[in-house]
C-alpha cells in the first residue's frame, strides 16, 4: 500500500507496469525519470530529503513544473525537502517557502522565508522593486560583488 501512496505522490501510478528503459532512446522521459529517483527515495520513509539541483537537464518549464509539484507533495506529506538551485526560474524560485542564499565562499547572504511575490526578501534587503521585477536576478548580482 506505502508504494501506492508514493507513486500517487510523484504521479507516476500509471506508469506503475512501465520500463525505465535507455536515456534518449525508449522508456522513461527524464522529467518522469526525475520523479522516479525521488520515489525511489521516499520509499525509505525519510523525514527529510535532499535533492541536488532536481529541475537540471529539463528543457521545458512544463517539465520543471512537474518536478517541483512533486517537491511540493512531498512537503505537504509533512516531509522536510533540501533542494540546491542554480538560476531558477521566476516560477521555480517562488514555488518554495525558504531560502537559504549564500554567495562565493559559504557566506550567508539570505536565509529565511521568501513570502508571497518574495516580500520579506525584499522587505529584508530593503529595496523596492517593480511588479515584474525577479528578486534573484539582483541577488546574484549583488553576491557577484
Amino acid at each position: 500500500m506505502f508504494v501506492e501512496e508514493i507513486m500517487e505522490l510523484v504521479e507516476l501510478k500509471f506508469l506503475r507496469d512501465a520500463l525505465v528503459g535507455t536515456p534518449g532512446l525508449d522508456g522513461l522521459s527524464t522529467e518522469q525519470r526525475k520523479r522516479l529517483i525521488i520515489a525511489v527515495e521516499l520509499v525509505a520513509n525519510p523525514s527529510i530529503i535532499f535533492m541536488d539541483e532536481p529541475t537540471f537537464g529539463l528543457d521545458a518549464s512544463w517539465a520543471a513544473a512537474i518536478v517541483m509539484r512533486t517537491v511540493r507533495n512531498t512537503v505537504n506529506t509533512g516531509r522536510t525537502v533540501v533542494c540546491t538551485i542554480h538560476q531558477p526560474s521566476i516560477d521555480i524560485f517562488e514555488a518554495f517557502d525558504e531560502l537559504l542564499l549564500m554567495k562565493t565562499g559559504g557566506q550567508v547572504i539570505y536565509t529565511g522565508e521568501l513570502g508571497h511575490n518574495s516580500n520579506k526578501l525584499v522587505d529584508y534587503f530593503e529595496v523596492s522593486f517593480s511588479h515584474n521585477f525577479f528578486p534573484f536576478r539582483f541577488y546574484d548580482k549583488v553576491e557577484s560583488s
